[in-house]
């Protein structure tokens, strides 16, 4: 799953060699011994360190590769927490659907109803787009993090260091959205935008009155009773355990190595702020597609795809992506990345079949391999 999902901008993306630990495994054998290699390979090829959890119907499978601290060569942990990045977006589209299967709105409801003269301005014009095309990125929305201010900001190594504690509300980064073109008129076209996300997540604020955090652990978090999962708000540290996370903070690939774990998260807000493991995103996956958090109506809607440009076997729903894997498989899940990490959470569509797992920086490794690996694998 290689489309642009993450709330980084492509300047962060860059390699780095480590050590290679022995991977842990849990509950499993050989019928992983293809994922177990391309975790292995991930880490050969630049990544610090790896933790993978999947399940089956032989139950719970964990391995781990490389380090979760490159200075003290500490191993990487089957239940590490980590920033899950964009993988946030699913939590939000499913309380989004959730508020319509109650009556609360209809995702045909336009954004101008929920948030009156917030997306107007350059072109852009709240009134004509709906909630829907927020969440399959149908908007048009221009977004905030291709800001090139932005980006010098807060992903480049002399802003990020400047600016890693600064909280900016979600208004004000829809305010860097609206200081540009949009990228098309709603409807008419698809381009991956984290504003849209940020805005469903101020509607999820106006309709019920509280934030979309709190509705989250309310709706979702707690019921499946994901210990692990946090939306930390501007909170700036990783609970334990967790790894260290490491980026080049860079627009090359080459150059030194910064340990970025410390950061305030509000730059990511509801695009891509909150933190997992791997069991609990499983968990999180597996019960969504087999209907335990929504009706059939609305986990239908979340299905429903567009097309996403430069990827054939690919769709975007609502918060979702399918994939059809080179086996014919199809999965259903989300990838994100934020300031040193990368992680994807996956599951077989009748939720059978779950993987979800993480990189510790954010410049190097194919996570396609490794999903190919654990579906297709022999």
């Amino acid at each position: 799953m290689t489309v642009r999902t993450t709330v980084v901008v492509g300047a962060t993306a860059v390699a780095l060699t480590t050590g290679l630990a022995a991977p842990a495994m849990a509950a499993g054998s050989d019928t992983h011994a293809a994922t177990r290699q391309a975790v292995r390979a991930a880490v050969k090829d630049g990544v610090p360190g790896v933790t993978l959890t999947a399940r089956d119907g032989r139950g719970t499978w964990s391995t781990t590769a490389g380090v979760g601290n490159i200075r003290t060569h500490a191993p990487r942990e089957a239940d590490d927490r980590y920033r899950v990045g964009s993988i946030t977006k699913t939590f939000v589209s499913t309380v989004l659907l959730q508020l319509e299967a109650e009556g609360r709105l209809s995702l045909d409801d336009t954004v101008e109803k929920w948030l009156p003269g917030v997306v107007r301005g350059n072109g852009h014009d709240g009134s004509r787009i709906t909630l829907r095309q927020l969440l399959n990125h149908t908007s048009g929305i221009f977004n905030y993090t291709a800001d090139e201010t932005f980006g010098r900001t807060y992903f480049l190594k002399d802003g990020f260091f400047k600016h890693r504690y600064d909280t900016q509300s979600p208004g004000q980064l829809v305010a860097v959205a609206m200081a540009h073109k949009p990228d098309f008129a709603p409807g008419t076209s698809w381009n991956y935008s984290n504003t849209n996300y940020v805005l469903a997540g101020m509607v999820i604020q106006e309709v019920t009155g509280r934030s979309y955090g709190e509705e989250i652990r309310h709706r979702i978090i707690d019921p499946l009773r994901l210990t692990a999962t946090s939306v930390p708000g501007t909170r700036v540290t990783v609970p334990r355990p967790s790894s260290r996370a490491y980026s080049k903070l860079a627009e090359t690939a080459t150059g030194p190595t910064y340990d970025v774990t410390v950061l305030n998260p509000s730059l990511a807000s509801s695009a891509g702020e909150m933190i997992s493991d791997s069991a609990d995103l499983d968990r999180f996956y597996s019960a969504l597609l087999k209907g335990r958090l929504l009706p059939p109506k609305q986990l239908k809607e979340m299905k429903t795809t567009v097309p996403v440009e430069g990827l054939p076997n690919a769709g975007y729903g609502l918060g979702l992506m399918d994939r059809k894997l080179s086996c014919g498989v199809h999965v259903w899940g989300h990838n994100g990345g934020i300031h040193g990490s990368s992680s994807v959470a996956v599951t077989t569509a009748d939720g059978r079949h779950s993987l979800a797992f993480n990189y510790n920086g954010d410049w190097s490794g194919d996570t396609d391999t490794v999903v190919e690996a654990e579906f297709c694998g022999e």
